[in-house]
C-alpha cells in the first residue's frame, strides 16, 4: 500500500527533471575555440562582441523567437527573460548599434549550419551527437 502512494509522487518528481535541460553552446570542429566562458558567451550572443575570444570573427545563431529552449537558454545564459532579451535587442536595433543572431528555424538547421561554418557559433538543447561540432560551454538550466 505504501509503494502505491510512493508512485505518483516518484512520476511527479521524474516528469519535473525531464522537463529541465541544459543549453550546449557549439562551434565547428575546425574552430580553434576549445572553451567559452560564460562573459565570453553573453558578449557574443548579446552583440557587444562580434570576434571569437582568440580574435577569429564571429556569427552567432538563434532559435526562432517563440522557442522554448531559446527562452531556457537566455534564461540561464543572462538570467534575463525572452521579454527582457527582445526588449534589449529592440533598442540596440532602434539605434542602429548592431543586429541580433540570425534566427535558425529549429536545432537540426543549426547543427547543419554550425558543422558547415567554422566561424558559426550556436546553441541546442542536447549535446550533439555529430562529431562536426565542439561544445565550448555548457548552460546548467537553472529551474
Amino acid at each position: 500500500m505504501r509503494r502505491a502512494a510512493l508512485l505518483p509522487l516518484l512520476l511527479l518528481a521524474l516528469a519535473g527533471t525531464a522537463a529541465q535541460a541544459d543549453s550546449y553552446v557549439i562551434v565547428h570542429t575546425a574552430n580553434p575555440l576549445k572553451a567559452l566562458t560564460q562573459k565570453e558567451a553573453i558578449d557574443l550572443f548579446m552583440g557587444r562582441s562580434r570576434s571569437f575570444p582568440g580574435g577569429d570573427f564571429a556569427q552567432t545563431f538563434d532559435l526562432p523567437r517563440d522557442s522554448p529552449l531559446r527562452a531556457g537558454f537566455y534564461q540561464a545564459l543572462t538570467g534575463q527573460s525572452v521579454a527582457q532579451v527582445n526588449s534589449y535587442w529592440a533598442r540596440l536595433m532602434f539605434t542602429g548599434q548592431t543586429l541580433p543572431p540570425q534566427p535558425l528555424p529549429n536545432e537540426a538547421a543549426m547543427v547543419d549550419l554550425v558543422k558547415h561554418n567554422p566561424n558559426a557559433i550556436g546553441y541546442l538543447g542536447h549535446e550533439p551527437a555529430d562529431k562536426g561540432l565542439r561544445v565550448v560551454l555548457v548552460l546548467k538550466d537553472g529551474r
